[in-house]
């Protein structure tokens, strides 16, 4: 057959799939990827009608073309409405969301890449809006996946974002009157506000609904550009509440007193994190990268017992068009049990309801021992169930929760496992039985020990980021593999910047740091401590401290009055070449703080940094 028929056929059979180019035709040589286009299947650029059955239809042929050659899924430029009624559904159990809670166990998914390899969501520059309660994409068992280049939102966010658009006091009674962003539906019935979360099409009901205040607040201060967790006093001695028409609301108040908050916004949500904003589990070379996410519903990105992982150039931030401050229900991104390599470059993070990067692994509670080599174990926090914690193969190790620190010969070989999938309810899902290659080790307790997968766990890099108006901590990371967080910009955290924990009593996020650098950062206008180290062991031991080798170095601080180090139960730390700078107003009375709190630490190295008078450098260490 001659060269130009080959290429004619597989020009057809590229169209026939959505385009492309034509099949590679020499042997061994690397196929052309076959091109999917969203827009054959009948999804709508022009945002008029729901895309779902179309995107639902073509990711479903690109699964079937998925045979040994790269797959490319292409949008068109423009605006596509994903409803979640007709998007895929599976049974999934995340971690830090609703655990092992029934009904919360069936995701609706809107671009789901399953058992697929070498695949790519292209999004060509589009927008991706998502209405009601779904995941915006997920790569579940699959390997070598791209998302990329598309931006995505939610018509109707779960947080609320009320601004305090005028207060004041008229005929002796306060009042304010709240600017509402479209996308909040609501109604007034008497003195409340009922929240809508937008009416499904099918159904006419709210995807979701509560009342005044929602269950959880916090405060944004534009002018600013800062956050916090404080308390609501929008919804206190109301007297009566007033639609005025172009989404803003009169609340009238039975005290006198002028209220001193307009201005601020009140970022107001409900707390039950029903499934993840986007999830990976079970893949391998996943890739988030030049990507706006405007906004994250009921959670964040989840990193579930995957490998190798990467987010680079993605904005994880408010639309400014939208009139919104916040960009996610919960954290941004949340990496639970990964192996391989975390990277998060280039990235900015703007706006969260809690921590703009959570890295850890599990510990899960010994609670039996049916067998001489066998333990039963269970999760012990009520966010997280339902998912396999090890495989066969996989390496333990055996913790002791009071000490954080691990059993005389501590660790031993995964042979059997027998619990929970992650896609069913046929098993416990709080509890496991697994087997080990040898013995229970003697000083495993029940009740007394923790486990964790020490084979799931990840070296991490995060370099080049921003984060801001951020109402917790920047960065929580707690892995024993070698960890880089270098070159980020941290503005007013509301909290520890960058915190190491290990924590086997409340959310039971494992595990010890032992090779973590602090290179290159700036902090400006932070909350002490700076850097926080604080693991959750009962007895503090110097001579056995939790974690080990953490370095912090040429980085800037301009701070208020705070601490810059607070670390607790580390063998190994170092603080050398870095600025630390006060900023303060001419009035502002001396620093008192001190720079640098030690607790049963041993190996502390403080040199070589440049400090401005007056700041308190003596090292404060028990």
């Amino acid at each position: 057959m001659s060269r130009s028929r080959f290429e004619f056929l597989g020009v057809a059979l590229a169209l026939l799939v959505g385009g492309g180019g034509p099949v590679a035709a020499a042997s061994g040589a690397t196929p052309a990827p076959t091109v999917v286009r969203v827009d054959a299947y009948g999804a709508d650029p022009t945002g008029r009608t729901d895309s779902t059955p179309a995107v639902v239809a073509a990711l479903r042929h690109a699964k079937k073309v998925d045979q040994g050659r790269p797959v490319r899924i292409v949008f068109s430029k423009g605006t596509y409405q994903l409803y979640p009624e007709r998007a895929e559904t599976r049974e999934l159990y995340v971690s830090n969301t609703v655990g092992a809670d029934q009904r919360y166990r069936d995701k609706k998914i809107g671009l789901l890449i399953e058992d697929m390899h070498d695949v790519t969501v292209d999004g060509g520059g589009a927008k991706l809006v998502y209405h009601g309660l779904q995941t915006a994409f997920a790569s579940i068992r699959s390997t070598d996946v791209t998302f990329q280049n598309f931006s995505f939102d939610y018509a109707a966010p779960e947080v609320v974002d009320a601004t305090v658009a005028s207060a004041g006091v008229s005929d002796g009674h306060a009042y304010r009157v709240l600017s509402i962003p479209a996308g909040s539906p609501y109604q007034v019935n008497g003195t409340h506000i009922t929240w809508l979360g937008e009416r499904s099409p099918a159904t006419g009901q709210p995807y979701w609904q509560g009342e005044d205040g929602l269950q959880y607040t916090q405060i944004h201060d534009p002018k600013a550009q800062k956050t916090w967790r404080g308390d609501n006093p929008l919804f206190n001695d109301v007297s009566s509440v007033t639609d005025l028409g172009n989404r803003r609301i009169r609340i009238d108040y039975s005290t006198a007193s002028q209220p001193s908050d307009a201005g601020l916004v009140y970022q107001m949500r409900l707390i039950e994190r029903t499934e993840p904003g986007a999830f990976i589990w079970q893949s391998k070379n996943v890739t988030m990268r030049s990507m706006n996410a405007y906004y994250l519903q009921s959670f964040g990105v989840v990193g579930q017992f995957s490998e190798n992982i990467t987010i680079d150039k993605v904005n994880f931030a408010p639309d400014p068009r939208s009139g919104r401050s916040t960009a996610s229900f919960a954290d941004f991104v949340q990496m639970s049990g990964v192996k391989g390599r975390v990277s998060i470059t280039r990235s900015l993070f703007d706006g969260p309801q809690d921590d703009p990067i959570n890295i850890h692994g599990t510990y899960l509670e010994v609670v039996g021992q049916p067998g001489p080599n066998t333990l039963t174990l269970a999760y012990e926090h009520p966010q997280t169930a339902g998912f396999p914690q090890f495989a066969p193969g996989d390496e333990v190790e055996f913790t002791t929760q009071r000490t954080m620190t691990p059993v005389a010969d501590p660790h031993a070989k995964v042979t059997a496992v027998d619990g929970p999938s992650g896609m069913d309810h046929d098993k416990p899902l709080t509890t496991m039985n697994v087997t080990f290659d040898r013995p229970v080790p003697a000083g495993v307790q029940i009740g007394g020990t923790v486990v964790e997968n020490i084979t799931a766990t990840p070296s991490v890099v995060v370099s080049g980021n921003t984060f801001r108006n951020v109402p917790t901590r920047g960065i929580l990371v707690t892995t024993r593999k070698p960890v880089l967080i270098s070159g980020n910009h941290f503005d007013a955290m509301s909290m520890a910047s960058i915190y190491v924990s290990a924590d086997a009593y409340q959310w039971f996020e494992s595990g010890p740091v032992a090779h973590l650098t602090i290179r290159d950062n700036s902090f400006t206008r932070p909350t002490g401590p700076v850097i926080f180290v604080e693991p959750t062991n009962q007895v503090i031991d110097p001579a056995n401290p939790v974690h080990h080798n953490i370095t912090v170095e040429h980085n800037s601080f301009d701070i208020g009055d705070v601490t810059v180090v607070n670390a607790k139960s580390v063998g190994g730390f170092t603080f050398t070449g870095n600025t630390v700078r006060r900023l303060a107003a001419p009035d502002e009375p001396p620093y008192t703080s001190p720079l640098f709190v030690f607790h049963g630490s041993t190996g502390i190295k403080i040199a070589d940094n440049h400090y401005d008078k007056g700041l308190n450098t003596a090292v404060v260490s028990d």
